[in-house]
């Protein structure tokens, strides 16, 4: 059981596991272990001072993966699930398991709704994104941009194809979205 002082009672016997694994159990004489002079371990409890960890309060209903009983004892709360981004990771959590590929992506999807629409509330402030000066692109262009890239072994070189689509992407379709919709108005204005 997760969460308690006891050592869980291995699932074979010392013998079958050796019989079955090679070298296995070579650590267990502590004469043999490198770190024993460090490792203090307690027969009765493993060093814990509780049976089970007091409940961290919960101030507002966390996100819980739909395989666990409980939550985790201690569990962060510097950003809490919020707007529509929040209202996707919390279904992600109630409705799939995390080994569905369907948690993960809606994990994603929340995310970049999130990013969404901090960009957007950016747009509504003094000092709005600037995806020319954030992401680097002059920096690149200044620093010598042909030999930092080739000839050496960058790790980022494989997917350098991919990054004005990714980087420049949401903001061209947005740039799209926003034209349409002023031409439709426009049309049906002018009626």
């Amino acid at each position: 059981m997760a969460y308690t002082p006891q050592k869980p009672p291995l699932p074979e016997t010392i013998e079958q596991l050796r019989a079955r694994i090679p070298f296995w159990g070579v650590d267990l004489d502590p004469a043999d272990r490198p770190s024993v002079p460090k490792l203090q371990y307690q027969e009765d409890l493993s060093g814990a001072h509780w049976e089970v960890p007091d409940q961290q309060a919960e101030k507002q209903p966390r996100e819980r993966s739909i395989e666990h009983a409980a939550i985790t004892p201690v569990f962060g709360t510097a950003q809490p699930l919020h707007g529509l981004s929040g209202a996707i990771r919390r279904h992600a959590y109630a409705r799939y398991s995390e080994a569905r590929l369907a948690h993960w992506l809606l994990l994603v999807l929340g995310d970049r709704v999130e990013a969404t629409g901090a960009h957007l509330r950016s747009l509504a402030t003094l000092r709005p994104d600037n995806p020319i000066t954030q992401t680097g692109v002059l920096a690149e262009a200044r620093a010598h941009p042909i030999s930092s890239r080739y000839g050496v072994k960058r790790t980022d070189t494989v997917h350098q194809p991919l990054d004005p689509v990714l980087v420049a992407g949401p903001w061209v379709a947005g740039a799209a979205v926003a034209w349409l919709g002023v031409r439709r108005v426009v049309r049906a204005v002018r009626g």
